[in-house]
């Protein structure tokens, strides 16, 4: 196992190719505004926390545009995206216009758009929010869920990788 300690300017890169090597699934983190704008995000910082009460926790960016409109809303659905889901991935992960353009989807508490097709969609009571470096992070009641049987779509070294038996 490689133990290098990276100069300091090489140190962000380093830490973030070392955490590349731990797989995570894919979610798309979604609301709707009061005004009714459907906002939508690509995240792969997701991890359950407690089952009583459903807790589970996931981190956004403090330099996104979006923050204070998921920090403010009441509700977000978190789904968690199939193997054959990586072009949606991409799209809410894109600056593109109207990312739910096309898409099937159903509306959760709130309005949060529930993504058709994805392996599980919880929708989620925004609780508890905790400054954490340069991400804000959500601590998130669950209120509902489902979920499929369909395989997650897993991102691992930098690329989209599939389930193999």
């Amino acid at each position: 196992m490689s133990q290098n300690a990276p100069v300091a300017e090489d140190f962000s890169r380093s830490f973030r190719n070392a955490l590349g090597r731990f797989a995570t699934g894919i979610t798309v983190v979604t609301m709707r505004t009061p005004t009714g704008e459907l906002i939508g995000l690509t995240v792969n910082s997701f991890n359950s926390v407690s089952l009583d009460p459903p807790l589970v926790v996931w981190s956004l960016s403090s330099k996104l545009p979006s923050l204070k409109l998921f920090e403010e809303c009441e509700y977000y659905a978190i789904n968690v995206l199939a193997a054959d889901q990586e072009a949606v991935s991409q799209r809410f992960a894109s600056r593109m216009g109207d990312r739910f353009a096309g898409l099937g989807f159903d509306h959760g508490l709130g309005g949060a758009p529930l993504l058709h097709g994805c392996c599980a969609r919880f929708v989620c009571r925004n609780t508890t929010r905790h400054a954490g470096g340069d991400h804000v992070i959500f601590v998130s009641e669950v209120v509902s869920f489902d979920r499929s049987d369909a395989d997650p779509l897993v991102y691992f070294g930098g690329a989209y990788r599939h389930l193999t038996p």
